[in-house]
């Protein structure tokens, strides 16, 4: 038992118990924030890209490869300090505040694209349909095209979910206590680097079990009983 201590002293992890809860609450909450908003503007995006009109597609493709062009890292510090100066209200903001609209401005591109490919797996032939029965564009997104994207979408939404969480640890660069900061208070205060990183690790290893399973069973739900029939 002692080869376990001198690598990794459980007993120390468990005096920071509090501030790894703490911080594991910081992360989800951030996360789940920023997943909310990320799916409403990541469907404003995926109809803008999938929009004929200029006006509403270049704008779009534009934010999409900003994006995908810059690391979260700068996403943050642009957002950390530049919202400031450009939106006279975010100088009252809190850190969370920044942090999760940083999560949000980077995770919504993906999600706008996820959500895109759901729409165009929908039938062609379900939606000229809604129109034969005098459905206008509004109607059909809500009863037909929109609620078939979100459910050949999940297991991606969820798969995406995981990389938003484990991002939020680029946070602490902004001093947002999150479940990472936890791990490097322990380490700044005790110098066990064994117990901060692999605990952090471990949470995060814990989280996507946890997406995992959940995403099976989503997959699960959405098969019926042709999934249970194939296990």
């Amino acid at each position: 038992m002692t080869w376990l201590l001198d690598f990794y002293n459980y007993r120390i992890v468990a005096q920071y118990l509090d501030r790894f809860a703490e911080g594991l609450r910081n992360t989800l909450t951030a996360a789940g924030v920023s997943l909310v908003l990320s799916l409403v503007f990541g469907t404003i995006i995926a109809l803008a890209l999938l929009s004929k009109r200029d006006a509403f597609h270049r704008p779009a493709a534009a934010y999409v490869a900003f994006i995908r062009a810059t690391p979260l890292l700068v996403q943050i510090y642009l957002v950390y300090y530049g919202f400031p100066a450009l939106l006279p209200f975010a100088k009252s903001w809190n850190d969370m505040y920044f942090g999760i609209a940083a999560l949000v401005l980077n995770s919504t591109p993906y999600i706008g694209e996820i959500i895109r490919a759901g729409i165009e797996s929908v039938p062609g032939g379900q939606i000229e349909a809604a129109k034969a029965v005098g459905m206008n564009y509004g109607q059909r997104l809500r009863y037909i095209v929109l609620p078939q994207a979100f459910a050949n979408t999940l297991p991606p939404l969820l798969g995406q979910t995981a990389v938003l969480i484990k991002d939020t640890s680029l946070l602490s660069i902004i001093t947002v206590f999150e479940f990472t900061s936890a791990g490097i208070l322990l380490n700044s205060e005790r110098v066990k680097p064994n117990e901060s990183f692999l605990t952090i690790a471990l949470g995060y290893l814990l989280i996507y079990l946890a997406i995992l399973l959940l995403s099976r069973g989503v997959k699960q739900w959405l098969a019926g009983p042709a999934w249970n029939a194939q296990a």
